[in-house]
């Protein structure tokens, strides 16, 4: 027992009044293993369901956040119990220092906050897709400062938590699980209008993505200034990856635009000369 006792109470190193001793090493140690332990315990509990729906998944992975983060900042602060030091007395000697910190890490702070608000708040969560400064972004993780998403060019994006809680930002993933979505095309004045609503309308429906075929629809909009301005609207609950969607009907309409000799016409001006002798000045 005393081989033991020695062992533990050996000095590592000292920093000031601080003594750092093996003891203390081993209860760091049990400290992050135990908590370790407890944070897969809770996510092995949260999760235990094999079947669980997005909205589901979402609020267990927001509540297993907040668990974790609350756990960790617990043994931290274990820790420096541990090590000696005073919570309160370190936080009254560097009071000055805290608010100069604070002050440069402002918009740190402001994201800080925004992750907990999302977490808590549940406005935005893991699977959703985003409209985030005209780029569309489906998120998968939501961390205490930033967020990570990926998007439609399968690039990973890194939003400050900031950025989703105070700018516009549009949920494309809060309305129903379908969208409607439309497409806008010119034909040549002269062409048959009912034709052209029903060639859009079953180039739609050729599509496997489209969703209530009932409620697809065709429509004359205007008159522009060198075609019949038309769009189609149909709903999708393929959002992540509709301009693919978009591209494929599009081609699907111009092969039916050719097959029924429908033309898309080129922009067209009218220039009018006026005839007359140009006198020299």
């Amino acid at each position: 027992m005393e081989i033991i006792d020695k062992i533990l109470d050996f000095h590592i190193f000292h920093l000031g009044k601080y003594i750092f001793k093996v003891e203390s090493l081993i209860a760091i140690l049990a400290i992050i293993i135990a908590t370790k332990f407890i944070v897969w315990l809770i996510k092995k509990g949260l999760y235990r369901g094999s079947k669980l729906s997005s909205f589901d998944q979402s609020n267990r992975y927001a509540l297993f956040q907040i668990i974790s983060y609350i756990l960790w900042i617990i043994s931290f602060t274990l820790i420096l119990q541990v090590i000696g030091v005073q919570i309160t007395v370190l936080l009254a000697g560097s009071a000055a220092l805290l608010v100069g910190i604070g002050l440069g890490l402002q918009q740190t702070f402001n994201d800080v906050v925004s992750g907990i608000i999302l977490l808590i708040e549940g406005t935005t969560r893991v699977g959703d897709i985003l409209e985030i400064d005209g780029d569309i972004v489906m998120i998968e993780n939501i961390g205490l400062r930033t967020s990570r998403g990926l998007n439609r060019d399968d690039i990973v994006v890194i939003i400050p938590n900031s950025s989703i809680t105070t700018n516009k930002v549009i949920n494309w993933s809060h309305q129903s699980m379908k969208t409607r979505f439309r497409i806008r095309v010119g034909v040549a004045y002269g062409s048959d209008v009912d034709l052209v609503k029903k060639v859009l309308e079953e180039s739609v429906l050729e599509h496997p993505d489209i969703t209530d075929k009932n409620l697809i629809e065709a429509r004359l909009v205007d008159f522009g200034n060198s075609s019949l301005d038309f769009e189609v609207l149909f709903f999708s609950q393929n959002v992540f990856r509709i301009e693919k969607v978009k591209g494929s009907i599009r081609m699907i309409i111009n092969r039916k635009f050719i097959e029924n000799n429908i033309t898309i016409p080129f922009p067209q001006v009218d220039v009018h000369m006026k005839s007359g002798s140009i006198k020299d000045k």
